[in-house]
């Protein structure tokens, strides 16, 4: 099968289009034919090994999963023995490492069935992202109908799914953005929307109860400035790509846990977990109409560094996804 191969820490040209061979499904795993995945954060973080602390865990001189990719909706075309509910041609999306390739082997517990009414190409957009929104807001910060909430980050990839996750919890929602991205939060249902080349969030006045900082470009300072006295920030590692660095959001996630015990607001990190269970949720939420996947681009396979290129360089709209 064809697949995206990466031997090294490096740039988009580290990336290789080649033939590997084909995986076999393990007894809790799907194998899936893959019709579409959505690049994130998490691809260049390993395209690059950056924070370069992070090589720890993803290995020293080259990451030890070596096809990239992380989320993907395609067709079933086999089932491990353990596996229950899931068959032979059910359409479904989920996560697993490497999915920019023409078949992955995905654990069963992170694999479902497909939102009805959505193309490959969307439902490729949702797991990942959408999860980490999901956990987020729901999980972390305990979001209740009627709070107000800030997303620092709105118009990316996370942050398109957690304002509309945050409205259809009953949350009044503010999208912080850039200005080409103003109509497109709009769009998705934020209450209000702020520019922030025109406007400072952190320097408004406004309070809010739940922060969550997607971009991690803020001080801890700023974000407890726009936080209610007994509010939730919630602190996400995904950062932007600024030519590497030792510990990148890290720091400011380090910085968070050390400040939690001493401030009346709670200083939570997002623990994103793929599940089934979360997956169905966000089915549900998609066929209910109230979350609509936002894809700027899409790219075929072999010009997958490209669209990793398009995210970390350009600061890509809403989700950009590789079809297969």
């Amino acid at each position: 099968m064809k697949a995206v191969v990466q031997d090294g820490y490096g740039s988009v040209d580290t990336l290789e289009l080649r033939e590997v061979e084909q995986p076999v499904p393990a007894a809790d795993e799907v194998l899936v034919r893959v019709h579409a995945a959505s690049v994130n954060a998490y691809d260049w973080h390993y395209l690059h090994g950056d924070p370069k602390i992070a090589r720890l865990s993803f290995g020293p001189r080259a990451p030890k999963v070596r096809i990239r990719g992380r989320d993907f909706a395609g067709r079933v075309e086999s089932v491990g023995a353990r596996v229950k509910g899931l068959h032979a041609g059910d359409e479904v999306y989920g996560e697993a490492d490497g999915t920019f390739a023409e078949f992955v082997c995905a654990k069963d517990s992170e694999t479902d069935l497909k939102p009805a009414g959505l193309s490959f190409a969307q439902a490729a957009a949702m797991p990942l992202a959408a999860n980490t929104a999901l956990i987020g807001l729901r999980d972390v910060a305990g979001l209740r109908a009627g709070q107000s909430v800030l997303v620092n980050g709105a118009s990316g990839g996370v942050g398109t799914f957690a304002l509309q996750i945050a409205k259809a919890y009953g949350a009044e929602v503010t999208a912080v953005c850039g200005a080409r991205n103003v109509e497109l939060v709009g769009s998705l249902g934020a209450d209000q929307v702020v520019d922030y080349t025109r406007e400072d969030f952190a320097r408004s006045g406004r309070r809010y109860d739940v922060v969550l900082d997607l971009v991690g470009n803020r001080s801890l300072g700023d974000l407890r400035r726009a936080t209610t006295p007994t509010g939730t920030i919630v602190l996400s590692g995904g950062g932007v790509y600024e030519g590497g660095s030792l510990l990148g959001p890290m720091r400011l996630l380090v910085g968070g846990r050390l400040v939690s015990p001493f401030v009346r607001r709670r200083v939570l990190q997002l623990p994103a977990k793929a599940s089934k269970e979360n997956l169905t949720a966000l089915r549900e939420l998609a066929e209910a109409g109230k979350i609509a996947p936002a894809v700027e681009r899409t790219y075929p396979l072999g010009e997958a560094a490209e669209a990793i290129r398009h995210l970390e360089v350009e600061h890509a709209r809403a989700k950009i996804v590789v079809t297969v």
